[in-house]
């Protein structure tokens, strides 16, 4: 592409905070769909990197007492000035359907339609707390197209 066609369109940098290496820890319902469900803890190590000048970024989480892994890939929207971040879990191979949004003030929240043991749910994640050495991600379920809500995994981030 020649530099007559680039866009000039700035891109967003609202996760370069993720760039580096964290401690996770994780807390997340054992039903994902019970209110009422018990949770479980577990830790995790997590690589994030930053590509397009801040309009893409990936990240590479390992779950070392759970056996498994996963890697988030998000794109910044250009013309919509929105995010999609897109799932992938190595137990499966298979690419999740991705949320979508944006920050305000600190805050982001993004959100998709996916279907959990067979049921479509509505998806929600929300970051919040950032700082230079931490961060909090959440995920709910809603049954009832965002009606209700019921948030069944937590992540802490602490940088390493």
């Amino acid at each position: 592409m020649s530099s007559s066609t680039r866009t000039t369109t700035p891109v967003s940098t609202d996760f370069d905070f993720l760039v580096g290496e964290w401690d996770v820890t994780n807390r997340r319902r054992t039903d994902f769909l019970d209110q009422a469900s018990e949770w479980e803890e577990f830790p995790a190590v997590s690589h994030g990197t930053r590509h397009f000048d801040g309009g893409a970024n990936f990240d590479e989480i390992e779950f070392p007492t759970k056996g498994f892994a996963g890697l988030t890939l998000r794109l910044f929207d250009r013309e919509t000035q929105l995010w999609a971040l897109h799932w992938a879990d190595r137990r499966t191979g298979r690419l999740f359907p991705p949320v979508v949004g944006g920050f305000v003030d600190g805050r982001g929240e993004f959100y998709g339609d996916d279907t959990h043991e067979g049921k479509p749910v509505r998806v929600r994640f929300i970051w919040s707390g950032i700082t230079a050495d931490s961060a909090h991600w959440e995920q709910a379920f809603s049954m009832d197209d965002g009606g209700t809500w019921v948030t069944n995994w937590h992540m802490d981030l602490t940088r390493r």
